[in-house]
């Protein structure tokens, strides 16, 4: 089973405290899984922590959110070589991406060096479902805002590019993103840029954006787009989601 055409879910969420876990997949990542269409069997669902690091403990972490999810997940790791020899092979055989957040500008650098980024664009075209938390998120669009560099938040523009917008997570929490956000679009840094606050995701097909779904009350996404010399932010409300049982 694949998703019917290119599928991704960008997401400021999709985490929450476990109950006998320390990290529960919430329904953003329960979402996904049912986009994929995977039916009558376990879904297959990759996880990559290149944004930090392939932490073996965010991985383990993950491997057990997993379990009591009832999915198979299958790390990818790129530290300090990639842990299958067939990449290409390994990504195609899953129902769902799924990217961990933290450096959105060290995943891509690491993601090109072994090619993992044209091979995620095949996986999209064939209906592996492309999903992830904030670098997670960014990584899918032209680019967005990132710590990366440092604690002053500055725009990444050479993300993958498979969504031809710019992506804003974390938008109710980080208190320098909205701004930062309305100034890359108003100079053109950044084009039309599609938003999240926590807790939210943004459903595409092919490259528009088919509704936004939300895990947790409250939240909305935005879009901002430039006129003239300045922005206009319109707020969408999502779709709340069922919850996960606990």
């Amino acid at each position: 089973m694949s998703a019917p055409e290119p599928t991704i879910v960008a997401t400021s969420g999709g985490h929450r405290p476990g109950g006998r876990t320390v990290v529960a997949f919430d329904s953003l990542v329960h979402h996904a899984v049912e986009l994929s269409g995977a039916h009558g069997r376990r879904p297959r669902v990759l996880y990559i922590g290149t944004a930090i690091g392939d932490a073996e403990h965010f991985t383990a972490r993950m491997t057990e959110a997993a379990r009591v999810a009832g999915f198979d997940l299958t790390p990818l790791h790129l530290f300090p070589m990639p842990n299958h020899d067939d990449v290409e092979g390994t990504v195609l055989d899953q129902d769902v991406v799924w990217v961990m957040g933290g450096s959105v500008a060290n995943l891509l650098a690491v993601w090109r060096v072994h090619g993992l980024d044209r091979i995620l664009r095949r996986a999209w075209r064939a209906g592996v479902v492309l999903s992830g938390v904030s670098a997670g998120s960014i990584c899918w669009f032209r680019g967005g805002t990132t710590d990366s560099f440092g604690p002053e938040l500055r725009p990444v523009t050479n993300a993958l590019g498979l969504l031809p917008y710019g992506n804003g997570v974390h938008y109710d929490t980080d208190p320098g993103r909205r701004p930062l956000v309305h100034r890359l679009v108003a100079d053109g840094t950044l084009p039309t840029t599609h938003c999240t606050d926590d807790g939210v995701g943004l459903v595409y097909r092919g490259t528009e954006l088919a509704e936004a779904v939300a895990e947790a009350p409250g939240k909305s996404a935005y879009l901002v787009t430039r006129q003239g010399d300045t922005v206009v932010e319109e707020r969408l409300q999502p779709r709340r989601l069922p919850p996960v049982p606990r």
